[in-house]
């Protein structure tokens, strides 16, 4: 029991160290996750570091079916236990999750509805706290909870204590003492950490754009309770979980997620289908157990759809991979032929311009040369950007064209709300400095500015950056 209790206080103490810094700086969105079976976003059965959006909303339904031959079983002591004949019955969960801050997401699942005789109702909540934003250094930190209410059986015996098992169905052969020899199971409360790596796929013309994202974790609970019991468990993790997803880009806004995790005790694969929002998704649990031996040690076959809704895009979550790095030159013209028959040579004279800087979204500034036509010469043959479009592309991350900047919604940073304010102006480098992001689009503000800052500035295109303002009221966007 000493290990179990230093355990428990290593979770629980950084489950509130995560809560304590939750009131510092903003986080960046997540990149977009898939649902899980019944815990908002993750995996099959384990979290991963990312959550919802902000205001974003999900709902899950999920089910499997399980199909056994238990009529001689053993109890945890070895003992032999009859339970009748075959069980085959479909299992189903349902789960509602809500994102805050982009850093926060909570939720509630609803496991089982029955009379107290047969289970009584199962249900529960959950939490999550990122951490650690993955977009600037590609990794995510996190910690959560999850709690479900333990079973009732009142006509098997009213005086025992019940406790919810890992698949979410109620089994009146799991409780809290089994009596001398046995350790006490707790399942009702799950505290975790965990850590998700996100990868942007390599880079190449014969597969497809993909990231790939790695997760590994700790926790209680479920995560580990109930491992001496052989009905239970064939070989537990004593708590530690891991998985691994491709994230497959299969048209605009749409992502298959292929999947695979060890959530303590089982491996589970699937797939999952996100088209803009709405999730689709067939897996196998349990695929490490050949034999059927009970529930638990068995392979199931299920299915899962989703739906996530976000307001602040104006419908459903679009999925997303990780941002791609702009090339940071211009790519001019390419070189003549190796051989070139020259009658007459004749340098004609470089075309004149007065010289400028524009500054980049990456924070650098470009030399350029305008003429009196207002066209931008580039490079040392100065060659009109005219000519190289839409071949060239100067370095960065612009709003313009984007929906939330056409239709001038407010934007988020540090819990404070910005609008647009005034007319899009001209910048140097020197004088701002990168703060943060917003939908992939780098925020800025005055070298000079302190926090929280007042007033943000926007890339709209090279050169070009709008102000945001906060306490400017709501806009028409909104």
């Amino acid at each position: 029991m000493g290990i179990r209790a230093r355990r428990e206080s290593w979770v629980l103490g950084l489950l509130g160290a995560a809560f304590a810094l939750a009131g510092g700086g903003a986080l960046q969105a997540q990149t977009t996750m898939p649902s899980s079976l019944r815990y908002g976003s993750g995996l099959f059965d384990i979290p991963t570091a990312g959550v919802l959006p902000h205001r974003a909303i999900s709902a899950t339904y999920s089910g499997f079916r399980v199909s056994v031959d238990r009529r001689v079983l053993t109890d945890a002591t070895g003992r032999g236990v009859a339970f009748g004949g075959e069980f085959s019955k479909w299992m189903s969960d349902a789960s509602v999750a809500v994102g805050l801050f982009d850093r926060v997401e909570l939720g509630a699942t609803l496991q089982s509805f029955a009379d107290a005789d047969n289970g009584g109702t199962m249900a529960g909540g959950f939490g999550h706290v990122a951490i650690l934003s993955p977009q600037r250094t590609g990794l995510g930190l996190g910690v959560g909870a999850r709690f479900v209410t333990a079973p009732s059986y009142d006509a098997v015996d009213p005086n025992v204590n019940f406790q919810p098992p890992r698949l979410g169905f109620p089994d009146a052969r799991l409780r809290d003492d089994y009596g001398a020899g046995v350790e006490e199971v707790n399942t009702t409360f799950s505290p975790y950490a965990v850590a998700t790596a996100y990868l942007a796929g390599v880079d190449s013309d014969v597969l497809p754009r993909h990231d790939v994202t790695l997760t590994l974790g700790y926790g209680l609970g479920m995560f580990q309770e109930g491992n001496e019991l052989n009905w239970n468990s064939f070989a537990s993790s004593q708590g530690w979980f891991a998985g691994s997803a491709v994230h497959v880009q299969v048209g605009q806004d749409k992502l298959l997620n292929v999947m695979g995790e060890y959530n303590g005790f089982d491996v589970n694969a699937g797939v999952q289908l996100d088209l803009s929002g709405i999730r689709i998704g067939a897996f196998v649990l349990g695929a490490n157990y050949l034999e059927k031996v009970t529930e638990y040690r068995s392979a199931k076959f299920g299915v899962l759809g989703s739906v996530a809704f976000c307001p602040g895009n104006g419908g459903l979550c679009k999925s997303h991979l990780l941002p791609r790095a702009k090339p940071d030159t211009v790519q001019l013209p390419a070189p003549p032929p190796d051989t070139v028959i020259v009658t007459r040579e004749v340098t004609p004279p470089l075309p004149t311009g007065t010289p400028a800087s524009l500054c980049l979204a990456t924070g650098e500034e470009v030399q350029i040369l305008v003429t009196a036509q207002s066209d931008t010469l580039l490079g040392p043959q100065r060659v009109s950007v005219r000519t190289l479009r839409p071949a060239a592309v100067f370095a960065g991350t612009y709003a313009q064209g984007r929906d939330w900047f056409t239709r001038d919604e407010q934007i988020t940073f540090e819990r404070r709300r910005y609008a647009k304010f005034g007319e899009a102006v001209s910048l140097r480098c020197s004088e701002i400095v990168r703060v943060g992001e917003h939908q992939g689009v780098p925020l800025f503000a005055r070298t000079d500015a302190q926090r929280p800052y007042n007033t943000l500035y926007v890339p709209v295109r090279p050169g070009v950056w709008q102000a945001y303002q906060t306490g400017v009221g709501r806009t028409r966007g909104e």
